[in-house]
């Protein structure tokens, strides 16, 4: 193992790094969660949440992962049989269908090839041949972390809407949500799955939905079995600053801290920050050669970057020679993919020179790893981050 010298690079798309502020934060004495210090702090992070989720409507937090809030999601607006139409279009939306068949869900698949987002067309002729409206919810990752692939989610409401159907429409937003555009209210969403380690540069350890009122209208009727991921119970108990259990205390100041960071320098501005992070991937990625995972230009995620490998040439490899020589950690290929991706993950609080150095050290360990390349692709990259 080459000697660590300098500051690791975790470039995997989430966990993300955490801003030193965050950290700062999150280190403060633990103070009572009962007590009216705590309840002002819980006010302030609703109304601090609400644009960043893009709504007016109540944001529950869990203390857990983002998997966690698939399951609130899920167990909040749907009954035993329910039928659930999911778009696959990489690893987590695969795992999303898993989890609603384990809770009892009659799951309907739109298979897809991990290259492209939800097709609003193909859930439009779903929705047009569900003539008895037993579809309950469709359910959609927004930006799947396993392909570098971002839905046209504003398509899926029209598609729904054009079929006039009912379903709920549920979305991941876990390695989107404050990175690239969102809008809960605006796209007429009925729940927004998120998760604190990605956008929100936190640790992992909060989930988040965001709930419409057609959602919470559901909710009084859904007969799946929950108790601890009840919404309920967390809206009543959030009007007053409180949380019906322990709720994760120090992450909630970290919270406020990012929150804060995110603020400050702007929703548009971060958002445009990663779209341009992301252009300055693809070009080093095309300038050395090689293919961009994400098959459909209107659909390529900000936030992080899938590299297919040529034949002959293995991801981890690579991915194990940049860790050894540079300490830089990348995003392996998930499932169908594994060995044959690396992932660039480009989110969180980052500036061009970091990204500079990222797109530097995949170029040398691609390299080192025997990968035939154009060395022009980091110039590529840097003439896109030296543009005013």
């Amino acid at each position: 193992m080459a000697s660590r010298i300098g500051q690791h690079f975790l470039q995997i798309p989430g966990p993300t790094n955490v801003p030193d502020q965050v950290l700062r934060a999150i280190a403060a004495p633990t103070i009572d969660h009962r007590g009216p210090e705590f309840a002002a702090l819980v006010l302030r992070l609703l109304d601090a949440l609400k644009p960043v989720f893009g709504t007016d409507g109540p944001v529950v937090i869990h203390p857990a992962s983002g998997t966690g809030a698939w399951e609130a999601a899920l167990v909040n607006t749907l009954s035993p049989g329910d039928r659930v139409l999911f778009c696959e279009t990489g690893h987590f939306a695969a795992l999303w269908q898993q989890m609603a068949r384990s809770l009892g869900l009659d799951v309907v698949v739109l298979p897809g090839d991990w290259r492209h987002g939800a097709d609003p067309d193909a859930v439009r002729r779903e929705l047009d041949a569900d003539s008895g409206r037993l579809i309950k919810a469709v359910c959609v990752v927004h930006n799947e972390t396993s392909t570098g692939v971002t839905s046209r989610v504003p398509g899926i409401r029209q598609a729904l809407d054009a079929a006039g159907h009912p379903a709920l429409l549920l979305v991941d937003v876990v390695s989107s949500l404050a990175s690239i555009d969102y809008r809960h209210d605006a796209w007429g969403i009925d729940v927004t799955v998120a998760g604190s380690q990605k956008g929100l540069m936190l640790p992992p350890g909060l989930g988040f939905n965001a709930v419409s009122r057609k959602a919470l209208d559901a909710a009084r009727t859904a007969r799946l079995p929950k108790s601890f991921w009840d919404w309920r119970p967390v809206i009543e108990a959030n009007r007053h600053g409180l949380f019906p259990s322990t709720p994760a205390t120090n992450l909630l100041y970290g919270l406020e801290e990012a929150l804060r960071l995110l603020h400050a320098e702007g929703l548009p501005q971060v958002f445009a920050r990663h779209a341009r992070h992301g252009a300055a991937t693809r070009a080093a990625v095309r300038g050395w050669g090689l293919d961009v995972l994400c098959a459909d230009e209107r659909e390529y995620s900000a936030t992080l970057t899938a590299v297919v490998l040529p034949d002959g040439h293995d991801a981890d490899h690579v991915r194990a020679v940049i860790l050894e020589r540079f300490g830089m950690s990348l995003g392996a290929g998930l499932g169908r993919l594994a060995g044959r991706v690396l992932r660039i993950g480009h989110l969180g609080r980052i500036g061009d020179l970091t990204l500079a150095g990222t797109l530097a050290g995949v170029q040398m360990g691609l390299q080192l790893a025997g990968v035939p390349l154009d060395p022009r692709g980091l110039d590529a990259a840097l003439d896109l981050l030296r543009a005013p």
